[in-house]
């Protein structure tokens, strides 16, 4: 049967090209998804300016939260761990430097400090001179003494100049002593400082970032470490330069486990509908064979053997084109800063191997599919059976259907019943899947229902056209249901996830409005001198300003079973002083209670509650003073200054006081507008990977409903043919396929809106006590747009070629 299947792929290569464009497109999404993931996993950096040293330590980013209370802990029962990621950077004491040059064979120990600068317009990052070496750089002039820097020499300065420097909040004069030059490309200029004003400038004096270790055993340095930091060589030093990639590459393994999975699961429906309508079309050959002593079996295994012929072709060219695929996509990724852009996109076999393998698995289970039906039929029944579609429901379909709508059904209880605030999209999300795989699963019934709904007005606007398309529609549910199914998926996906992201972007800029009381701001990207609140203050059209500093927190006792992954979001402002901590209500603490907190960098904590005060739910925040939060952040100080406006004073009139008040000094003054508009931009990264996520999707099923209705209406060539014989115009044949399309069109948009409903409902009435989303509709009106356009465009071009000869030509030609 398969020396049987392979001729029947020489005879038969349209229908075999449709089941191949869409193994291959799936296959390559999955496989490009996989290089993300793995990307994510290894978390590759290239080591730039500790590339010197061949042993680095760094701070332990790692914190250990009990996973379950312990006061409900069994005596002699163990304590149970797990490790949470600090946000801020982790500095290790500058005593361990001398610990460790103290290791048997170890000749030289260099601690090194990295802290924001800026020279004019230009931004570099600031270091200790002695550092150098980690890279190393080649010096042109001398070493800086105090009051003097050594610039990087892309900066295009020159020896002797004098030059204002903004670091840690001030702007001083320093004489260029030097140039440096790096052995390779850096991410970031350097600016190097006598170690007396670096020490100043990091605003962490005795502490390093980082300390190179030249000599020495591995091992023996790990155990001089102890756990007072941790050791890295090789490649995995980059983490400490540019700890930014841990969190990017979390990130990176969550959208390629979303996206790669999402399209998985409509790569089986898509593959699934197409081999069906592949083997549908072929029903009589089938039948024949049959009919002429064809086993069951033998019939079964050459539907598998031509699936498996075109699967193996193409998985095999897509994962040889997966890896450019998934390169170009992470290109887009760090170009939007959805990823650290120092993050090196890495892809091995395991990814082509596993799409290899998903897409082979719904190869095999849709030619069983496929195949089953036909090899199940009586030889005496077999012509019948293939002349009219009969039966289409069979026991797996049944399954699947009531497992999906049972699974959505739990999904959108969960999240009305239990979920607050953003968080309800994480089980949102998801049940629009489980919808749309449900219809899926009896599409050829629903289809047939719709179709049946639609009678009165597709009669009263299209006549007998429309008459003789629904009745193909009616009758051919199964074939119409293999373009229905992917436009209902495709309007249904995109639907809920740009909705479900514009109502969550108008959520969280409502709450950010609401909250935002400051009619401008005072910022600084290397942070500002605590000294300017008070000259702020002091301006008589102020009435307040604040410090706003935002940060991550961990909550250690009592015990939080709710934030011990992810930390409690946490907000400084200048109100506050000492160890205060104003909570929301939903806390469950009351004023006077005692919290032990883990702030960003780890350090611990213990704070009183002064207040407990209602929160938006899903925004919900720890307030901690503003002193006792910046210092434990990366930056060390406040980025932002927040001020209102003395009454009767305007805006324009308020930023330029804080201008005149502020000149000199490395800060920006920018107004209400300015607040909004920045937080708005932050919500604009989380968008772009969700409209990356549906383009990837609509893209795939765009392809496979063209690819279906195009194979099924070039298929119809002898059907148009009989038509025109009997009667019906070349007019009359493509308006009444225009109708099909339609037909098809308005099906897939009503079912894929009643799935994206199924999601987007639950979600919204869940943020904002509204059952109707937040965003445009013409949103909703392109996504419609391009299904009519789509199903018109891929039904009347292939008709119009197969109505262009001769119609007593046409009904010659095999089905």
């Amino acid at each position: 049967m398969f020396k049987l299947a392979l001729r029947t792929l020489r005879l038969r290569q349209g229908g075999f090209l449709a089941t191949f464009v869409a193994v291959f497109f799936g296959a390559l999404v999955v496989s490009a998804c996989g290089g993300l993931m793995e990307t994510g996993i290894r978390s590759e950096t290239p080591v730039q300016r500790l590339a010197a040293a061949p042993i680095v330590v760094g701070g332990q980013q790692a914190l250990k939260l009990p996973k379950e209370d312990p006061a409900a802990l069994e005596p002699g029962d163990k304590r149970k761990f797990e490790n949470a990621t600090l946000p801020e950077r982790v500095r290790l004491d500058a005593a361990l430097a001398d610990r460790l040059r103290a290791v048997p064979g170890v000749t030289k120990v260099v601690g090194e400090v990295s802290f924001p600068a800026q020279i004019g317009a230009a931004s570099a990052l600031g270091h200790a001179w002695d550092s150098a070496v980690l890279t190393p750089y080649a010096l042109q002039g001398a070493a800086p003494k105090p009051g003097e820097v050594v610039v990087d020499a892309g900066l295009g300065l020159a020896v002797g100049d004098t030059l204002p420097v903004a670091a840690h909040g001030g702007v001083g004069q320093y004489r260029i002593s030097g140039i440096a030059e790096a052995p390779q490309a850096m991410r970031d200029a350097a600016v190097f400082f006598a170690a007396s004003d670096a020490e100043r400038l990091s605003g962490h004096p005795g502490r390093f970032d980082t300390i190179g270790v030249f000599g020495g055993d591995v091992a023996a340095v790990t155990a001089a470490v102890g756990d007072a930091g941790v050791v890295a060589t090789g490649v995995e030093r980059g983490a400490f330069e540019f700890p930014e990639t841990g969190q990017g590459g979390e990130n990176l393994i969550v959208l390629a486990a979303v996206s790669g999975g999402l399209s998985a699961m409509v790569m089986v429906f898509v593959v699934a509908g197409t081999l069906t309508l592949s083997t549908q079309q072929r029903q009589r050959e089938l039948a024949l064979l049959r009919a002429v002593g064809t086993t069951p079996r033998q019939l079964r295994r050459m539907v598998l053997g031509e699936a498996l012929v075109v699967g193996l072709l193409a998985v095999g060219a897509a994962v040889v084109l997966g890896p450019v695929l998934g390169e170009w996509l992470f290109g887009q990724l760090a170009d939007h800063q959805v990823v650290p852009d120092v993050l090196r996109f890495e892809q091995g076999w395991l990814p082509a191997v596993v799409a290899a393998g998903a897409s082979l698995l719904a190869v095999v289970g849709a030619s069983f599919v496929a195949g089953r039906r036909a090899s199940r039929v009586r030889p005496t029944e077999a012509l019948a059976e293939a002349a009219v579609e009969r039966r289409w429901l069979t026991p797996i379909r049944l399954v699947t259907a009531v497992l999906c709508f049972g699974g959505g059904t739990a999904l959108a209880i969960v999240t009305v019943a239990v979920m607050t605030g953003p968080v309800a999209a994480s089980t949102a999300g998801p049940a629009v899947m489980l919808w749309a795989f449900g219809l899926a699963a009896i599409s050829p019934g629903v289809t047939k229902l719709v179709a049946t709904l639609l009678t009165w007005p597709v009669h009263a606007l299209t006549g007998v056209n429309g008459r003789v398309a629904l009745r193909n529609t009616r009758v051919g549910a199964v074939r119409a249901a293999g373009a229905v199914t992917p436009i209902m998926l495709a309007v249904g996906i995109a639907t809920a996830n740009i909705y479900l992201q514009t109502t969550q972007e108008a959520v969280s800029n409502q709450a950010y409005t609401e909250d935002l009381r400051a009619d401008a701001v005072v910022g600084s990207p290397s942070g500002l001198d605590p000294a300017v609140l008070g000259r702020v203050r002091a301006l008589p059209e102020v009435a307040g300003a604040s410090e706003y500093v935002t940060s991550t927190v961990f909550v250690e006792q009592p015990f939080d079973s709710d934030g011990a992954d992810d930390g409690r979001p946490a907000l400084g402002v200048s109100e506050l002083t000492g160890n205060a901590v104003e909570v929301p209500s939903t806390s469950g603490h009351r004023v006077g209670d005692t919290l032990a907190l883990r702030l960003g960098d780890g350090t611990p904590v213990a704070v009183r509650v002064t207040a407990v005060v209602d929160q938006r739910p899903g925004f919900e925040k720890l307030v901690l003073p503003a002193e006792l939060l910046a210092p434990h952040t990366t930056l060390g100080l406040a980025p932002q200054l927040l001020v209102r406006a003395a009454p009767g004073v305007d805006s324009a009139t308020l930023t330029a006081r804080l201008r005149e008040a502020t000149a000199g000094l490395p800060v920006f003054v920018g107004d209400r507008g300015t607040l909004i508009a920045a937080h708005a931009k932050g919500n604009e990264v989380g968008a772009w990977v969700n409209y990356l996520l549906v383009g990837m999707i609509i893209a795939y099923t765009v392809i496979s409903v063209v690819n279906t209705l195009v194979t099924a209406t070039v298929r119809r060539r002898r059907e148009f043919g009989v038509q025109r014989l009997s009667g019906f115009t070349r007019g009359q044949v493509l308006r009444m396929a225009g109708v099909e399309g339609g037909l098809i069109a308005t099906i897939a948009v009503l079912l894929g809106t009643l799935v994206a409903a199924g999601s987007i409902v639950p979600f919204c009435l869940v943020v904002t006590g509204s059952p109707l989303p937040s965003g445009p509709v013409t949103i909703y009106l392109v996504v419609l747009a391009i299904a009519v356009v789509l199903s018109l465009g891929a039904i009347l071009a292939p008709a119009w070629a197969a109505t262009r000869g001769r119609a007593v030509d046409a009904t010659s030609v095999g089905e």
